[in-house]
């Protein structure tokens, strides 16, 4: 076998610059229906707008972006039927999760910081930030897996569930409930009580669908 290592280069960079804006997209950086500017974007990461149209393609391949001939690429707009989905997704993902989680992964660890950190954001009255953290937590939750591509495929489900959220008003309604339900939730986890745990996020994640529905 022969490989190109420009290519494979060039490959590597439009990973990478797809990766930061799938996180960019999580932390809220970008509104459903924006209109993303190509000389602004390769300017901002450093990259040739070629490049940047590789990085839009493959993020239109995901889902995240729609690409309008003509007219540019614009950020996704998840409707009703794409939330229903993106929640039958978390359910596998997150039970499995749970089910996997052994005493002491430092996942847990890292979800009992983002829950303090939560708590803080509330205080300071930063919805947003409290937004982004909860999405950070159930994020770290499927670390408990020690599975790189599942963590992958869940950093997609989480950048298209930041996008259905921009498309509601990130007030307090929207996330200060979840806070206490995280942290419930890592309780039964770090007791390992594995049973208690599923049925705190199953009613999780049904009350969360239903808000946002």
């Amino acid at each position: 076998m022969t490989t190109n290592p420009g290519q494979d280069d060039e490959q590597s960079l439009v990973a990478k610059i797809s990766s930061d804006i799938r996180r960019l997209l999580i932390s809220g950086e970008f509104a459903p229906g924006e209109k993303l500017s190509e000389q602004q974007m390769a300017s901002q990461f450093g990259i040739s707008r070629n490049t940047l149209r590789e990085v839009f393609r493959l993020l239109s391949s995901q889902g995240l972006l729609n690409h309008i001939p003509n007219r540019g690429a614009f950020v996704a707009a998840p409707d009703e039927a794409d939330v229903i989905d993106i929640y039958r997704v978390r359910g596998v993902i997150q039970k499995g999760a749970v089910q996997a989680a052994s005493p002491g992964h430092p996942a847990l660890a890292r979800m009992r910081a983002l829950a303090a950190e939560a708590e803080t954001a509330r205080a300071d009255d930063d919805w947003r930030r409290v937004g982004t953290l909860n999405m950070e937590f159930h994020r770290a939750m499927v670390e408990l897996c020690d599975s790189p591509r599942l963590s992958a495929g869940f950093d997609l489900l989480l950048a298209e569930l930041r996008l259905v959220f921009g498309q509601l008003e990130d007030t307090s309604h929207l996330h200060e409930p979840y806070i206490a339900l995280n942290v419930t939730l890592l309780e039964h986890m770090e007791r390992g009580d594995t049973a208690a745990a599923l049925e705190a996020l199953d009613a999780y994640l049904v009350k969360s669908e239903r808000s946002v529905l």
